[in-house]
């Protein structure tokens, strides 16, 4: 006589994790976009994880252009006026971007900028994760601070 261990069916989520990119238009630049990065938690919910100005996005182009490559689009395909269609991002790729957005906000000098966002461009798909986990949410603050000091010389 055999018997069958009948398991109890896997859980699944109602909605997987995603990242949205949209291009905004910023009046202060005429002609230049900047871009919002929202992330979707799932049962229809979504919050905006981060925005960047023209400014800052014209100086991360090369890492918003990757991560729309990364997830499948080309690269024309961010522009202001797909505004009301956001680009669905991949998930390394929507952490990634986010991540350099959300460290590299504050920051002015270039090298800086530039070491900060090559630096989270080399790290491993495990790192970038959980870097953007310490940089989120409640004490998402000092994970910033501490993504800066680590990545750039000063």
């Amino acid at each position: 006589m055999t018997s069958t261990l009948a398991l109890p069916p896997r859980a699944t989520h109602a909605e997987a994790r995603s990242f949205r990119l949209l291009a905004t238009v910023d009046r202060d630049y005429p002609g230049l976009y900047g871009v919002s990065v929202r992330e979707s938690i799932g049962s229809g919910k979504e919050r905006q994880v981060v925005a960047a100005r023209a400014q800052q996005t014209q100086g991360l182009l090369d890492h918003v252009v990757a991560a729309v490559r990364a997830s499948g689009h080309r690269p024309t395909a961010l522009a202001p006026h797909r505004a009301a269609a956001p680009l669905v991002l991949d998930e390394a790729a929507g952490v990634r971007l986010a991540l350099t957005l959300l460290a590299t906000a504050p920051l002015i000098r270039g090298d800086r900028i530039r070491s900060v966002a090559a630096g989270i461009a080399s790290m491993s798909i495990e790192e970038t994760f959980y870097w953007y986990a310490q940089c989120v949410g409640e004490r998402g603050t000092a994970g910033r601070r501490a993504i800066r000091t680590l990545l750039s010389d000063g």
